[in-house]
């Protein structure tokens, strides 16, 4: 990935659309899916840091091609949910969100975040999700069987981020 990305954590109303974009281009997420990505954007334009949820926005030549949304978990110390995070199909490969991913572990590291957790689907689809988190050094905490619906888990991740 070229060193031309700049990372943001304002959204603008613009940044809706784009990340439902983002989020659609993958294939591995269902239409309900990509409307609960889009409008968490919508909340925290409309209530800030009120919605609980923070961004990083990876924009690269002028176009937000990856994204992660974050927050506090709460009634917890110090710890956060990476609620979402995504690179566009046309970037995939590239090693953009690795670097995403490590810009959002360093905000929460900055936040007095202590352990960040993460979730995603026990699917065959999502074993490249689930050796993504272990490469960047993610541990797997939790399997809960037949979560989602029959034959598909939610298994959970921890990391302690380097402050």
């Amino acid at each position: 990935m070229s060193s031309d990305v700049t990372f943001r954590d304002a959204v603008v109303p613009a940044d809706v659309e784009r990340v439902r974009a983002i989020v659609a281009s993958t294939g591995f997420f269902s239409p309900d899916e990509i409307a609960i990505a889009a409008e968490l954007v919508g909340e925290a334009l409309a209530q800030g840091d009120a919605s609980g949820y923070r961004f990083v926005l990876a924009d690269v030549g002028g176009r937000t091609l990856a994204y992660a949304c974050y927050g506090a978990i709460p009634a917890t110390e110090g710890s956060f949910d990476l609620y979402w995070i995504a690179v566009s199909a046309e970037a995939r490969g590239m090693g953009l969100g690795r670097r995403v991913l490590a810009e959002a572990e360093r905000r929460i590291a900055a936040l007095g975040g202590r352990r960040i957790w993460v979730e995603t689907s026990s699917r065959a689809q999502y074993a490249p999700t689930r050796a993504f988190y272990e490469r960047c050094g993610y541990e797997r905490a939790a399997l809960l069987e037949d979560f989602y619906r029959p034959g598909d888990g939610k298994v959970v991740y921890v990391k302690e981020p380097s402050t």
